[in-house]
């Protein structure tokens, strides 16, 4: 996997080739249906809640200040994160969008300009805090956990809950203006989260007179990279961690990935070669050929890692498509065999470690393939705000997308410009792992936005950094789920509550051996259930029992990643410098 490790000198320093990735699917052209299922209630985990138990069991914490009080309290010596207060309202349970119960609403600014919104429960808190990660660019402040939908103890009042805009105000989540600002990048490259903690913590401790028991952190596809930033650089500010489809390899991704992605769908005259018409047909030929290859016939495809679908095989061959008779146009195979190959140089060598899985065609509109002629897609608009205003020192308001180049040169320069600025790649967590945190990754094995190959790549390079597989398993695991697009969406279960069992794990040291995960209809009925178990496992139906009832499948080997060599092993201009190649784990002096 090609995964590169660079040391240099002191814990905290020794970091994977890459810088990190933003995006979700917040505003995308195509990801309000996925926000909007995802809002649906889930089911419940199949790892029971310790915070629930309490919740059920214990009254709330009661404060010790009345909520306007803290509007009046100076917070601007916190150690590190000097913050401003700037108002601190009670919420009824009736007006509390997080759920029926009663807070205290404190909003506020961190230096330098880090809004943030904390609810602190006046009457159901159990000493549980949970930090919610934001999407995008960010640039708001809005709570909305995504892998805890449903979840009692958090619905319920069990704890307080805060979350920011990333370290600046305004614009969309697409739009990265504030990186003309060296401070604000840091803010969102990896402080915000950081400051945060510790506000949100010294507001706890005043409001009730104690601070958290125990303290987690929740987010999704930035919010994913903000969890892991967390895990790599303050393994001290949350026991238990959930990062979802992460923006691990920030510039890569968002320079490179979807540079490529949208430089394929482009045609000379500046057309869209594939058009949203043409994706539900192409992933029906795709689950044609490998639905049943895991096992289990269903219309998911749970291992894409064994899937080899050649898009030739659709090729028109001369012939007219129909709608009876769909084909694909030589343009269009050419387009789709580089959307499944990822970026490469004229080498054939990758520039990010990922690609589009088969499997993720009907999630590609809005992501990689715009919904109309002449609109543009999420990758077109994030990889034009990257290029202007966040790999460079300078600003550059005039690239768009087709000013990536996918070279050697061209890698070394947008990589090296903001390097240890963004990224969250360490793959050495020991520090977080003494402090005794828990980890879960997840990621949506349809996701065409950060191509789940990248989170598998990280999360063995963890492995191999933390003793093992075994050693890994008893503090991070990894969940992919089958047909589930960026963040939530598509056609597989994509609800399921990852926070009752963070809970459970760090305090009961209940592993999670499974999730369950469901599909949600918009009357909130659920349609179907089904169990994901750690990587590199896929759940099969093995008793011949309905594939919509999660009781039907078992836990059965997968296809494992591979090797995955790719240009951000073995740059230069460090001590030492380690990673994948063929097949070995080897270390080399760096060149100076």
């Amino acid at each position: 996997m090609n995964l590169l490790l660079r040391l240099r000198g002191g814990r905290g320093k020794f970091a994977l080739s890459v810088a990190v990735a933003v995006l979700v699917g917040l505003g995308a052209a195509g990801g309000a249906a996925s926000q909007a299922k995802a809002s649906a209630a889930p089911a419940a985990s199949a790892v029971p809640s310790a915070a629930g138990a309490r919740a059920a069991a214990a009254p709330g914490l009661t404060p010790v200040l009345p909520c306007a009080q803290v509007g009046r309290l100076d917070f601007a010596s916190v150690p590190g994160a000097a913050t401003a207060i700037g108002s601190a309202t009670p919420v009824a349970a009736a007006d509390n969008p997080q759920g029926p119960w009663d807070a205290c609403q404190v909003q506020g600014t961190i230096a330098p300009q880090i809004q943030f919104q904390l609810l602190l429960p006046t009457k159901t808190w159990q000493g549980e805090y949970l930090q919610d990660g934001c999407g995008g660019y960010c640039g708001s402040v809005g709570i909305t956990t995504q892998a805890a939908a449903g979840c009692a103890p958090l619905t319920g009042g069990a704890f307080a809950v805060a979350s920011d805009n990333g370290g600046h105000a305004g614009g969309s989540v697409y739009s990265a203006s504030f990186g003309a600002d060296p401070t604000l990048r840091a803010s969102f490259g990896y402080q915000s989260e950081h400051v945060l903690a510790l506000a949100a913590k010294a507001i706890i401790a005043r409001f009730y007179g104690t601070g958290p028991r125990y303290s987690y952190f929740d987010g999704c596809s930035q919010g994913g990279h903000e969890a892991l930033t967390e895990a790599q650089r303050y393994p001290h500010d949350f026991n238990g961690l959930i990062a979802g489809s992460p923006a691990g390899i920030m510039t890569e991704l968002n320079v490179f990935f979807q540079g490529w992605n949208a430089q394929a769908n482009t045609a000379p005259d500046g057309s869209q070669i594939l058009t949203p018409a043409d994706l539900a047909p192409l992933h029906s030929a795709v689950l044609q050929a490998c639905d049943a290859a895991d096992g289990t016939r269903d219309g998911l495809i749970s291992d894409p890692l064994n899937c080899h679908f050649d898009p030739a095989t659709l090729a028109c061959a001369g012939r007219t498509p129909t709608a009876s008779a769909f084909c694909l146009s030589p343009a269009q195979v050419t387009t789709v065999r580089k959307l499944y190959a990822g970026p490469r140089d004229a080498h054939g060598t990758l520039l990010y470690p990922g690609w589009q899985l088969p499997g993720s065609e009907a999630n590609w509109a809005g992501w990689l393939v715009p919904v109309a002629p002449g609109a543009p897609s999420a990758d077109q608009e994030i990889v034009q705000s990257t290029l202007r205003y966040m790999v460079s020192p300078g600003v550059d308001p005039s690239a768009t997308y087709k000013d990536v180049k996918f070279t050697d040169a061209e890698f070394a320069r947008i990589t090296q410009a903001n390097d240890g600025m963004y990224d969250a790649t360490d793959p050495d967590l020991s520090a977080f792992r003494a402090a005794g945190g828990k980890l879960i990754l997840w990621a949506g094995w349809a996701d065409p936005e950060i191509s789940p190959v990248g989170t598998i790549a990280y999360y063995q390079a963890v492995q191999h950094a933390m003793g093992g597989e075994q050693a890994t398993d008893q503090f991070a695991r990894l969940f992919l789920l089958p047909g589930v697009s960026h963040c939530g969406g598509g056609e597989g279960p994509d609800q399921f509550d990852a926070l009752s069992a963070i809970t459970g794990w760090v305090t009961a040291d209940k592993a999670p051996d499974s999730l369950l995960t469901s599909s949600v209809d918009p009357s909130g009925a659920t349609t179907a259930t089904r169990p994901v178990f750690p990587y590199p496992q896929i759940a099969v139906d093995t008793t011949g029992g309905p594939t919509g009832q999660a009781s039907s499948y078992t836990a059965q080997p997968g296809t494992r990643l591979g090797a995955v060599s790719w240009l951000g092993s073995f740059r230069s201009g460090y001590e030492t410098v380690s990673g994948w190649v063929d097949g070995q784990w080897v270390t080399r002096p760096g060149k100076n």
